[in-house]
């Protein structure tokens, strides 16, 4: 690796891209003036305002982040007839001889020619996939080193003709290799505080593999802790956005996260990379129907989010459809026109076995209705056009027939009634739901009406369920779904509606999941999104998390998913884990020393335990001195900009940290169900050092000598 202050001609060469790097820098900023000073010309006052907001957008995704690299790579491509001057398939022969850097965003010079290229770009791809084996057209790969946004060091890979292997059959499970270059390893073991940053600049080839998948594919990720399945599932939005920009932007783009603490987390990744028109909610607030002010048991949460619900709900709207029971007659001129309740039954039947939406039908079934009278009064030698038919359509009469037939549906009445009518939901339940089940998510006492009821969060997506039986929910181009092993049968129904005609990127990991109902398997889930074809991929390698600190966890794996391989890492730190055994009344003094140890280190840090023991820990902490923050469902926190954070163990999912400090594991795996599955990710979340701090003995599959 070459740093600055080497007095060399190698030194020159980084002078040479640090005036690069001042260069491009100034050329960005001149890229965001240009469209700044852009007017906004539309033909009315609305068009000047989309407009407005489009140049807005434009202007941020060109925003200099001093503290970011602008670029991070160089590709020096082969010159004309060099044996790697062409990739097997000629796909990189067309930029023989040519150089580029590789950032993360686009940026030209003022006659249009590019000094940083797009790490989306198909000419940036061998970039990451690049290797002795297969160059793909390099002759050179450069990796650049930064510090607080400034460029201090380089690396160089040249690459030369590979030899031709025979590929290895039947070859066993290896360890991942280390990556080669010290500047890879150092940005991945980089400390980190605050929100997640982006991967960019040390995306691994089965993670390029993933990012760079085929826009109409729905794509499931089985990710092990520190695999980077949350950036990658970011980086596949960044991606499509730049490689379909039309699309997308036309469809839309949806980010669904299990909470506000965890969108919190995320929410700077998109716009590092020029992104910032992607829409971010958490399951909760996309589904966000009804105001949730009730909590469920968790019988009824099960109950409420099973698959069977959507045949209750179905069953229960159409109850309301009904044989008519009396004829329609209509007086128009100096005719009565006639419409038999046999024959309006008739049209009802053709509708309902149509499989329309029931909002649809009903405005379909006053369509029919006037299609016979017209029919009949053309027949009589009547003329009749387009506005006889809607004229017929809307009297009073037909309009009548079509609410005693077909009556209006609203969801949250809809859902409000089948909660709190027995013999309603009974007939709608049976076969379906025993007694007992019933009687689990039936109101003790119904509520006056919507605004009165306690809704939980459960009652919120039997809401959007019922919404979409009345009404089409519409389609986005794509949607990413993290902590999908989570999503209950009827969440997942709710997110695939938002993707029925896009395509999905699904995150998750089978070991992490912690709710009642969370899934056994992928293709299970998958069938509840309506994504059964989707291509499953398998992220198992740790680039981030060390060895010792997956090992200890993933002893829990033969219990809580029995069918996963334990995750591998290219990490190895043997101080990463430390098991500390304390008397309960020696606790506060050790929980103190082990937080200021974690302190005294690079990066962040975080107290992970219990929730019912969180206030307790907080109350230690700041009689020990230490400042600290609270974590918040919302996202929120008692002290924002603290580095030491005391996280409830039920939102820990999701985020990281340098140092973790996990207090009493027994009690977290002894708090609920899956206390054991809430425990694995609990150890799953540092990055650089575990400690894990124990009044009584550790869980039976933790347990080691000394232990």
């Amino acid at each position: 690796m070459v740093t600055a202050g080497l007095g060399s001609l190698a030194d020159l060469a980084l002078a040479a891209e640090q005036e690069h790097l001042r260069r491009s820098r100034e050329f960005l900023r001149l890229m965001r003036e240009d469209v700044l000073s852009l007017r906004a010309l539309g033909g009315d006052p609305v068009s000047e305002e989309y407009l407005k907001a489009d140049l807005y957008r434009r202007a941020e995704a060109l925003t200099d982040l001093p503290d970011t690299p602008l670029f991070f790579g160089r590709l020096d491509y082969a010159e004309p007839g060099h044996a790697d001057g062409e990739t097997a398939d000629g796909e990189t022969g067309a930029f023989a001889g040519e150089r580029f850097h590789v950032g993360r965003r686009h940026v030209h010079d003022g006659e249009g020619h590019p000094v940083v290229i797009d790490w989306r770009a198909p000419v940036s791809r061998p970039f990451y996939r690049a290797s002795q084996a297969e160059p793909m057209g390099l002759a050179r790969r450069r990796r650049f080193g930064f510090a607080a946004g400034e460029l201090t060091a380089y690396e160089d890979e040249t690459f030369a003709s590979p030899a031709a292997a025979p590929p290895q059959q039947g070859a066993a499970r290896q360890a991942p290799a280390i990556p080669a270059s010290r500047i890879l390893i150092d940005e991945i073991e980089r400390p980190r505080s605050g929100p997640m940053r982006d991967i960019v600049a040390t995306i691994q080839p089965d993670q390029d593999d993933i990012v760079r998948a085929d826009v109409g594919q729905t794509i499931c990720v089985q990710g092990a802790p520190g695999t980077g399945k949350t950036a990658v599932g970011l980086h596949r939005v960044a991606y499509l956005l730049y490689a379909h920009r039309e699309r997308m932007s036309r469809g839309g783009v949806l980010v669904v996260g299990p909470n506000r603490a965890f969108l919190a987390y995320i929410r700077n990744v998109l716009p590092a990379l020029g992104e910032v028109n992607v829409t971010q909610l958490s399951v909760a607030d996309l589904l966000a129907a009804v105001p949730v002010r009730g909590t469920d048991s968790e019988q009824a949460a099960r109950v409420k989010g099973s698959a069977q619900m959507a045949e209750v709900l179905r069953r229960a709207l159409w109850q309301q459809v009904t044989v008519p029971d009396e004829a329609i007659m209509l007086p128009r001129g100096s005719r009565r026109w006639r419409v038999s309740a046999q024959e309006v039954a008739g049209l009802v039947d053709e509708l309902r076995s149509r499989g329309v939406r029931h909002g649809t039908g009903r405005e379909m079934l006053s369509h029919r209705i006037a299609h016979v009278i017209l029919t009949r009064m053309e027949a009589a030698g009547h003329t009749c056009d387009d506005r006889t038919h809607e004229a017929v359509r809307r009297t009073r009469q037909v309009r009548a027939a079509v609410d005693a037939s077909w009556p209006r549906a609203d969801p949250v009445r809809l859902v409000l009634r089948l909660l709190s009518d027995p013999a309603l939901l009974a007939g709608a339940a049976a076969g379906l739901l025993d007694p007992g089940e019933q009687e689990a998510i039936r109101w003790p006492v119904p509520p006056r009406g919507p605004g009165s009821a306690r809704w939980s969060v459960a009652d919120a997506v039997l809401v959007d369920e019922a919404g979409d039986l009345i009404e089409r929910t519409p389609s986005l181009a794509h949607v990413v779904v993290d902590e999908a092993q989570d999503l209950s049968p009827m969440e997942c129904r709710a997110i695939g509606r938002r993707c029925a005609t896009g395509s999905a990127t699904v995150l998750g990991d089978i070991a992490q999941g912690t709710t009642a109902w969370a899934t056994e398997s992928w293709q299970q889930m998958l069938g509840h999104l309506g994504k059964q074809d989707a291509s499953l991929r398998v992220l198992d390698t740790g680039y981030r998390v060390p060895r010792q600190i997956l090992d200890f966890a993933s002893q829990l794996l033969g219990q809580i998913a029995p069918g996963l391989a334990p995750p591998r890492s290219v990490r190895h730190d043997p101080g990463s884990l430390v098991l500390t055994r304390a008397s309960a009344a020696a606790l506060p003094g050790i929980l103190s020393a082990a937080c200021r140890d974690a302190l005294s280190r690079p990066g962040s840090a975080a107290v992970i335990a219990a929730d019912d023991q969180v206030a307790t820990l907080s109350r230690m902490l700041s009689a020990a001195g230490l400042q600290h923050a609270s974590l918040a469902g919302d996202g929120a926190s008692a002290s924002d900009g603290q580095r030491l954070i005391l996280v409830p163990v039920t939102l820990a999912k999701g985020l990281e940290f340098d140092q973790v400090v996990v207090v009493e594991p027994t009690r977290i795996a002894a708090s609920e169900a899956r206390g054991l599955h809430r425990l694995y990710v609990a150890l799953t979340r540092p990055v650089s050092r575990l400690t894990v701090l124990h009044s009584g003995p550790l869980p039976e599959p933790l347990r080691c000598p000394g232990g």
